[in-house]
């Protein structure tokens, strides 16, 4: 059954689809030979492009809304710091790029089905307007002068 998303969630979660494009693309580079440096420095693109900011408005908006010491706030956190550190490690091994996929599919699952229905059922509707307000809607996906993924 699909999950029945908050209108006022609804921007975050149209990011998270374009992030499982993201793993889509990386997958579909590593299948295709791609060398990893391509991979990455599309992964990094796209991080200072949309998914920083992203990461950024939960971490500001979202996750406040539910207690400071919520497990599933504390393991998103703990997430987000070990994406961005995969996507700005300075000499990555050829197997960055699959642990970043593996890593971004596995946080927006989790976002997805666990952390964000928690934070539907306990957070008043009004609180997620607020959010969506402060937040802004989904930007378009980036231009990238390398399509490695086709």
């Amino acid at each position: 059954m699909p999950i029945q998303r908050s209108l006022y969630l609804q921007p975050l979660s149209r990011d998270h689809h374009h992030t499982l494009l993201l793993c889509w693309k990386i997958r579909t580079g590593l299948k295709k030979e791609v060398s990893p440096e391509r991979i990455l420095d599309y992964c990094r693109a796209y991080y200072l492009d949309a998914l920083d900011e992203h990461f950024s408005k939960e971490e500001e908006y979202l996750f406040p809304l539910l207690d400071a010491d919520n497990r599933l706030v504390h393991q998103a956190l703990a997430e987000h710091r070990r994406i961005r550190k995969l996507i700005v490690e300075p000499d990555p091994d050829p197997k960055t790029a699959l642990r970043l996929e593996e890593l971004l599919e596995k946080h927006i699952r989790f976002e997805e089905r666990v952390l964000f229905n928690t934070i539907q059922e306990q957070v008043p509707e009004y609180k997620l307007a607020q959010v969506m307000e402060a937040i802004g809607e989904h930007k378009p996906e980036m231009e990238w002068h390398d399509p490695f993924w086709e």
